[in-house]
């Protein structure tokens, strides 16, 4: 949408008052405020701590972990204090709202069960968090006055197994139209046909207009206009009274540019309506044209050609920001999935930010768009569970409906791991929901996440499904195939390996919820869950049997909250699933996926550090993930021998606990040499191609005493919008530059000129240093530091300094 004379759509940011004391009196337009915080929206008002124990603390067991008895869970949600109610107050003008106009406000989320007020007036509830809701607000708006919107937010204790945010924590738009407009996500635009040389559009356009209006008196105009704003189509159509108030329109677009993973190429509809020659509104959507097939023994297919999901499960947070919303940060999380070889996210397991997807439409990743984590039966007391019969198909309708435009959604899915899986009448339940899905978007496939073969396979709840998405055991998906009629398999969630950036642990044996005294898990890959498994254990299903579509690993980034296997152990209150950790930094697993996903580029990592005082003479064993077939290690300048990849495992000949144990299944995808001692020096990897010949070499050495600190910035122009973000990575290293693995010390930071520091985060899920002060410390010898640039442009400086080190200092430009 854009603005024209006849539409405005603005957003309030500034100018917010928030408190989290809940006065009744609140949503009252003379209540005094100016006492409260002044906030900028998107806010999230919880992650700035403090941390504690007691922060929602619950007392349960967790069913679909295979928890039998309850026990005390401290860091589940996180440890951060969003229970509880906030107020955010606001005082704004509409200059262009006036008689006979008509006005909406729309929230793309607020955690949660938020009460809408304006001008001393409630206009609307809405209790899901996750999802986008508007209201009409025509009635309660003064014209050329003062407007005072007022929101009341309630998070509930026990309603999340995870951090969920708190406050307003996506965007709030206000949009003024004509009393004729097109109402909000008032148009369904599909591409139902595309040849190899033309692509036909239809788009479905919805009519609000005033009582008494002549039907016969409207027109709508569309253009279709290219990347570089050219008009590639025209269409003018009028309505009937067999239409529905519904505008329908077919555009023929000539030789056109498809949308991929490679070529995210968008156009825009920009449609006019005109009652008489009058112009009454201008409402501009940004699509891609695109095809997608679900083809039974053969899989999901983007524009013919075959596609398998290399795909990670997303949640919300974006770490030391919270869940208040970023364009830039989200970029950067593309930015570093792309680079691993992912091409699609699973918005696990709500629903997303409309940024989060325009995102994904501009940089090419393929969505997966969820909705619940939670239907009628409960996971958690007060839940989604609570609102589910009166609010599920409200919520459904407008995922839909908000998102069903954008290319990159190429699946719905209705749910996570619900209890209904295994309930009497569940399965009519997935249906209810699937049929929503239909009737609202029949372009797209349905599926959701079950983790329960056991009965989904044998009681029609995973029958029902376009796509049966299975949730972990690998080795159940034979069955599934064998007994479900869709002849496809997808893996829904995967992996849940679990690892600490730059954290080895020995001996180096593969084990399943093992515990450590320092609350990490090994770097070497080789540790997960109860019901879960290893990398390798997915790669080699959906690389074999060819009605396997692909995965998405839970999860790409590391997330607040299920610091699983440490439920009980406090102060672990992050995640150790991640294949990046919670500062954006990539652990060593994301270079064993690069290998396998981005075969392409050159992957060649080492792994563990080289700074092993104590260990010399120890057997410590080195891994390797590269792309190449072989490599050879050298120690210190002495051969430990070739390794080639192994691939004449099978998924047959590896499945049995023995493979399991030795890490057969690894031996096809990673190169290890598991006798290897420690000596301090340098190690060096030559990796060798098919035929033998030395292609690439690396190297990594002890490092000698910390130095000095190195920053260095993930980009260094920046947009002057108040918004933009830098993510400094902070190492301390050697006088050679070698990175000082062990270090931990405290880093503070000083910013001037036009920005400010944001945030900062080190990867360590027991750490409790908030994330918004100046300063933290190392874990593994690095951390991450946020940068925000201010609305004017300009220099930006940021220091950085620790005891007994040189400080750092790195330069950015805001324009």
């Amino acid at each position: 949408m854009l603005s024209a004379q006849s539409r405005t759509e603005f957003l309030l940011e500034k100018g917010w008052k928030f408190t989290r004391t809940d006065n009744p009196e609140s949503y009252s337009p003379g209540f005094n405020d100016a006492k409260w915080q002044s906030v900028v929206v998107p806010h999230d008002w919880a992650i700035y701590g403090p941390f504690s124990s007691q922060n929602d603390m619950q007392k349960v067991a967790i069913s679909q972990d295979g928890q039998k008895a309850a026990m005390e869970h401290a860091g589940r949600t996180g440890g951060l204090p969003f229970v509880g109610v906030g107020w955010y107050r606001i005082h704004f003008k509409a200059p262009q709202f006036a008689k006979g106009k008509k006005a909406s406000i729309l929230f793309d989320g607020a955690m949660s069960h938020a009460r809408v007020y304006l001008n001393g007036k409630e206009v609307g509830f809405w209790p899901y968090g996750y999802n986008s809701f508007h209201f009409d607000i025509t009635s309660y708006m003064k014209e050329g006055e003062d407007n005072v919107l007022a929101v009341r937010l309630e998070n509930l204790p026990e309603s999340s197994r995870w951090y969920p945010g708190a406050g307003l924590y996506r965007n709030v738009h206000v949009i003024v139209t004509e009393d004729a407009h097109i109402p909000v996500w008032g148009t369904q635009l599909t591409t139902p046909e595309i040849a190899s040389d033309f692509a036909k559009v239809n788009l479905k356009t919805k009519l609000v207009r005033p009582a008494g209006s002549k039907l016969d008196d409207f027109r709508l105009v569309t253009e279709i206009k290219d990347a570089n704003n050219k008009v590639v189509a025209t269409n003018e159509a009028k309505i009937t009274k067999y239409d529905g108030d519904t505008f329908e329109q077919n555009l023929f677009v000539d030789q056109p540019n498809l949308w991929d993973t490679e070529n995210p190429y968008l156009y825009k509809a920009v449609s006019k309506l005109y009652e008489g020659s009058s112009l009454k509104d201008e409402y501009t959507t940004t699509f891609g044209i695109r095809s997608i097939q679900v083809i039974p023994d053969k899989g999901f297919f983007l524009n013919g050609k075959k596609v398998i999901f290399k795909g990670v499960c997303l949640h919300h947070d974006l770490g030391p920001l919270g869940a208040a919303v970023n364009e830039a940060a989200l970029r950067r999380q593309i930015v570093l999935l792309k680079d691993m070889g992912c091409n699609a996210i699973r918005t696990s397991h709500n629903m997303p930010s409309p940024e989060q997807i325009k995102v994904c439409d501009e940089m090419g990743m393929l969505v997966m768009a969820e909705s619940f984590d939670e239907w009628k039966v409960a996971k958690c007391q007060n839940g989604y569970n609570l609102v589910f019969n009166d609010w599920a198909e409200k919520d459904m309708v407008n995922l839909i409906h908000n998102f069903r435009n954008n290319p990159s959604i190429v699946m719905w899915s209705i749910g996570n791991e619900v209890p209904e899986q295994y309930t009497k009448g569940g399965n009519k339940v997935a249906r209810f929901l699937q049929d929503i899905c239909h009737r609202e978007d029949p372009t797209r496939p349905v599926t959701q996440g079950m983790d329960n073969p056991g009965a989904v396979l044998n009681n029609n709840f995973a029958a029902v499904m376009d796509i049966a998405g299975m949730n972990y055991r690998p080795f159940k998906y034979p069955e599934a195939y064998e007994k479900l009629q869709q002849q496809l398999v997808l893996g829904s969630e995967t992996a849940s390996t679990v690892s600490s950036r730059g954290v080895y642990k020995f001996p180096v044996e593969r084990k399943s919820m093992a515990k450590y005294d320092d609350h990490q898990s090994s770097g070497y890959d080789v540790e997960h869950c109860g019901w879960s498994n290893l990398p390798e254990d997915d790669f080699i299903q959906h690389e074999d049997l060819p009605y396997c579509m692909g995965e998405f690993v839970w999860t790409g980034i590391d997330y607040l909250g299920e610091p699983t296997p440490y439920y009980t152990d406090w102060p672990s209150h992050s995640s150790l699933f991640g294949i990046i950790d919670l500062a954006s930094l990539p652990k060593d697993r994301f270079y064993l996926y690069r290998s396998h996903w981005n075969k392409e580029k050159e992957t060649l990592h080492i792994l563990p550090h080289w700074n092993w005082k104590g260990r010399e003479g120890q057997v410590t064993p080195v891994f390797v993930y590269t792309n190449y077939p072989s490599a050879e290690l050298f120690i210190n300048g002495k051969s430990q021998g070739k390794r080639t990849k192994d691939l004449s495992v099978t998924i047959e000949n590896s499945k049995d606990d023995a493979s399991m144990k030795e890490l057969k299944r690894q031996k096809r995808y990673r190169l290890m040499w598991m006798d290897t001692k420690y000596e301090p020096g340098t190690v060096k990897v030559v990796a060798y191609d098919k035929d033998g010949k030395a292609v690439a070499e690396k190297e990594i050495r002890t490092a000698g005493a910390p130095h000095h600190i190195e920053l260095v910035a993930d980009r260094t122009s920046l947009a002057a919008n108040g918004k933009d973000l830098a993510y400094v990575t902070v190492k301390i290293v050697d006088k050679d530059g070698n990175l000082c693995p062990d270090a931990d010390r405290l880093v503070k930071f000083k910013v001037n000129g036009a920005g400010f520091y944001r945030a900062g985060a080190n990867g360590d899920p027991a750490s409790l240093e908030l994330f918004h002060l100046p300063q933290m410390s190392l874990f593994s010898g690095m951390l991450t530091a946020i940068v925000q640039t201010t609305e004017k442009g300009g220099k930006i400086t940021l220091e950085a300094t620790a005891k007994g080190v040189k400080g750092g200092k790195i330069t950015l430009e805001s324009k």
